[in-house]
């Protein structure tokens, strides 16, 4: 007596896959699962099933998936072209049933069923406002498939890859489209996380209250946020203008403005943002920065015996951050204004009180444990988690994550253990997203400077910071303002003149060379590694002796990324004065002798 046995239940569930087969010696099992994006980010998932039996006695009357966290729509079965019963059901947990009932028995040693099961999902692929980001579910239990593979097609449409992990065991393009293809060991680690596009961008509000206190004009530093590997900050507006904007050491951007005695100012920073998933080329920190940066501070606690310990058997960045992502629990009760910074020690004795600055804390702590440089960044991070997300809409409740020197690639790699706790294990590690926009650095000092959202003023502080999906602005070339003045100087004294390079545009200036000329003929030349907007560059000049018989200079110029300013020497002037300067005071030392040689003379008589 033939026995029927109801076999395969393969269970889906959010940012998982999970298989389990009853009597799975019975039947061999081939999966290959195709997501494919449509052009307005609706995915046709297919999942091609090959079900062979193993043994003559034993066949399927039906095979189960279980759907969690996801609403299929249209869900159908088809075999041999042909459409086959399915039905779906909720259970009270939400989760979705599609059974699959077969209408033959497909029966012996060999022979097999080979079915799809199909559904649309709306929620797979995502339009974050220039960005395209896909989230496939991991595979776990995957001893149940003897294989599985999965596609991942999306539009041409969609632009670039920005970032793609795991990388694919193969790629193509056919007509309009682009395939990714993974096989099963990849899937079963962490899924696939990928996102299309050139950038994001954000624009941004940002209110910072000033006061001076003394009963003096003082100057108030503000931080606002810098460009850095992986975003460009484009400025429409800060209002009232600073006197000026100097980067510090770790790379934030400190603009500087003079109040009077007293005095309260609202300081209003408008513009926009773009974040690449590739990093650029900027300022290289010194040996110096990142000693500083392995340093201990009262929340890295890099000497203290039990971190110290986890950093010489954890040793590497990859195994600190899956140290933190595993050991700490994320506690939404404290997602707060004002809350308590319990540091990496704090972290450690309480593992599930744990918000962004723990994760980031014990991160640090355990890098630079390790003598790995490592600093915390302060800034916005976008999520549809709706945990957190109302309260950042009411309050300036900012995001934290760290960042670890890779001396190899001579970059600051950024992570984020928070978010791979939260997601369920997606890789914040291997590749980071387009969503976190950097307000202020954490190097040297591990409070310093306050980001925006920190500046308040009375007992009712209103919500400051406000950032939204926005666009590039359509002016963003560089506008140097250059200004030429002479030096009061002493007859017979070299010329010298004071020359100031402001950054009157919405973006930094880098690598740019100032030249300076008198005529046609270069003076020399200076370098500006890096000037923010709202930035200035001053150094004085002192211009050459020219003699009577020199071919004197009529101008002196500046020219610096494409503009130039020029002004007169005032030489020729300035040697004429020194001409009759000299003129005179040899008259009058030639009257001085003259009159010298007279009284001589005068007295030499009175004595004879």
């Amino acid at each position: 007596m033939r026995k029927k046995i109801v076999v395969l239940f393969a269970f889906l569930i959010f940012f998982g896959v999970r298989g389990e087969i009853q009597a799975a010696a019975e039947f061999t099992s081939n999966v290959s699962v195709n997501y494919k994006v449509g052009e307005e980010g609706i995915t046709t998932v297919i999942h091609n099933i090959d079900l062979v039996n193993n043994l003559t006695n034993i066949y399927a009357t039906s095979y189960t998936l279980s759907l969690q966290g996801i609403s299929p729509i249209n869900p159908r079965a088809e075999e041999s072209g042909q459409e086959i019963p399915l039905s779906a059901t909720k259970n009270d947990d939400g989760t979705v049933v599609l059974k699959v009932d077969f209408p033959d028995p497909v029966v012996g040693k060999g022979n097999r069923h080979k079915f799809k099961i199909i559904f649309e999902d709306n929620s797979l692929a995502i339009r974050t406002g220039e960005v395209w980001e896909i989230v496939i579910p991991k595979l776990t239990n995957e001893d149940s498939f003897d294989s599985y593979f999965v596609n991942l097609e999306v539009p041409q449409s969609f632009g670039p890859v920005a970032y793609i992990s795991p990388d694919p065991v193969q790629k193509f393009e056919v007509g309009s489209s682009r395939t990714y293809a993974f096989s099963k060991e990849l899937i079963s680690k962490r899924g696939v996380t990928a996102a299309f596009g050139q950038f994001q961008v954000f624009s941004f509000d940002l209110t910072y209250h000033l006061e001076n206190p003394l009963s003096k004009t003082a100057s108030i530093e503000v931080a606002i946020p810098p460009d850095t590997a992986f975003q460009k900050v484009f400025y429409q507006s800060i209002s009232p203008e600073p006197q000026n904007v100097k980067i510090d050491e770790d790379g934030n951007w400190i603009a500087v403005f003079y109040l009077k005695a007293r005095e309260r100012v609202d300081v209003v920073a408008k513009g926009s943002v773009q974040i690449f998933s590739k990093p650029a080329e900027r300022i290289l920190p010194t040996v110096e920065n990142l000693s500083v940066d392995k340093a201990e501070t009262e929340f890295w606690q890099v000497n203290d015996p039990q971190i110290k310990g986890l950093a010489q058997k954890l040793k590497t960045p990859k195994a600190i951050y899956d140290y933190v992502v595993n050991t700490l629990t994320y506690d939404y009760d404290r997602v707060k204004p004002n809350v308590s910074r319990l540091g990496a020690k704090g972290a450690l004795e309480n593992p599930k009180s744990a918000i962004c600055m723990e994760f980031t804390d014990l991160f640090i702590a355990l890098a630079r444990s390790a003598g790995i440089p490592a600093r915390e960044v302060n800034g916005y991070a976008y999520t549809e988690n709706p945990e957190i997300q109302p309260l950042s809409l009411v309050a300036d409740v900012l995001h934290a994550w760290p960042e670890y020197w890779d001396n190899g690639r001579q970059i600051w790699v950024p992570v984020d253990p928070t978010w791979g706790n939260t997601t369920g294990g997606v890789d914040f590690f291997s590749k980071f997203d387009l969503r976190h926009f950097t307000f202020v650095i954490h190097g040297k000092d591990a409070t310093k400077p306050f980001p925006p959202g920190s500046y308040k003023l009375g007992p009712n502080p209103q919500k400051d910071v406000f950032v939204s999906f926005g666009q590039l602005p359509e002016e963003r070339s560089v506008k140097p303002l250059i200004t030429i003045k002479p030096k009061p100087n002493l007859p017979l004294t070299p010329k010298k003149f004071d020359i100031e390079i402001k950054n009157t545009g919405p973006v930094a200036i880098y690598d740019q060379n100032v030249e300076i000329l008198l005529d046609d003929s270069t003076l020399e030349t200076k370098n500006i590694a890096a000037l923010p907007s709202s930035g200035n560059y001053k150094f004085a000049v002192t211009l050459p002796f020219f003699g009577i018989t020199s071919n004197i200079p009529n101008e002196i110029k500046v020219l610096v990324a494409g503009q130039s300013v020029k002004a007169p020497t005032f030489l020729v002037s300035d040697i004429i004065v020194h001409i009759v300067l000299v003129l005179l005071a040899m008259s009058a030392l030639t009257f001085l002798i003259y009159f010298s040689v007279i009284r001589k003379k005068k007295n030499k008589k009175k004595s004879s």
